[in-house]
């Protein structure tokens, strides 16, 4: 059986996973909580998303208002949430499943990732060919 208190891990969540989660736990909407740290709704979302991630001062504010440490937003480790009560109560199947879903997102990130570094090779590449 996996264990519940690796639930918001490095391993099993991502920064905007436990962002979303801690958010969740204190009560807000995205849009309470973009508001109440002066940034816009859509940047919040791209930090659930993964997309990007607030600079330190943010992170601060971001972690005070949540009451959770900054460490445990960045790797899940210190002060935070501790697991849902409902995951002790999902299906172990269910649980593989969320499981597959969460190394199957890290995997695209990372692939997408892979795909820019390319991207710009190719282009530098193009480009020096262009001029020779």
């Amino acid at each position: 059986m996996e264990d519940v208190q690796d639930w918001y891990s490095a391993q099993a969540a991502t920064f905007g996973d436990r962002v979303a989660g801690a958010r969740e736990q204190a009560g807000m909407t995205q849009k309470q909580l973009a508001k109440r740290l002066g940034i816009r709704l859509a940047t919040l979302r791209a930090w659930e998303d993964d997309l990007s991630e607030p600079r330190a001062n943010r992170l601060s504010m971001l972690a005070g208002l949540l009451n959770v440490s900054m460490m445990w937003l960045i790797n899940g480790e210190g002060e935070g949430l501790d697991a849902p009560d409902e995951a002790s109560a999902i299906a172990p199947e269910l649980r593989d499943i969320l499981t597959e879903v969460r190394d199957l997102r890290s995997d695209l990130l990372a692939r997408a990732e892979q795909v820019g570094r390319l991207e710009k090779r190719l282009r530098a590449a193009l480009a020096e060919s262009s001029h020779g």
